[in-house]
């Protein structure tokens, strides 16, 4: 059975923690064995990170991990309760900044969605996704 694991990374609104979280999330996963998975929680836990910050006004955090099953669960929760805006297809975006990281979210995460949490106070969401560790 997998180890289990859950970190929580409470950062400011302020895009410098965007950084700060994905060098967190590597050492993390490095830590617990998991160098394969990097590349791609990084690109995740970084677009989940900027849409947090860059969609709102409060505080943030990024939290992750591992269930028994050794599916590794990324999250970023912000203070806005509304929903995130459906991800765009990456082809109607093209070359664009703005717009496509939760398609980036949708196409490489093993699944993904978001959900109301009052979690840490404050009423809030956490937009998250799931990776299968081989």
């Amino acid at each position: 059975m997998p180890e289990t694991w859950d970190y929580t990374l409470y950062i400011p609104n302020d895009l410098r923690a965007v950084t700060v979280s994905r060098r967190t999330l590597r050492l993390i996963l490095t830590m617990h064995g998991l160098i394969g998975l990097v590349d791609t929680a990084e690109l995740l836990a970084t677009e989940l990170v900027s849409n947090a910050v860059r969609h709102t006004k409060g505080p943030a955090a990024l939290r992750v991990r591992r269930n028994r099953d050794g599916v590794v669960w990324i999250g970023a929760w912000d203070t806005d309760p509304a929903p995130p805006e459906p991800p765009r297809h990456l082809e109607q975006v093209g070359e664009l900044e703005e717009g496509r990281g939760l398609g980036l979210v949708k196409s490489c995460a093993d699944y993904w969605g978001w959900q109301p949490s009052a979690r840490f106070g404050d009423h809030g969401k956490f937009v998250w996704c799931e990776l299968v560790a081989a």
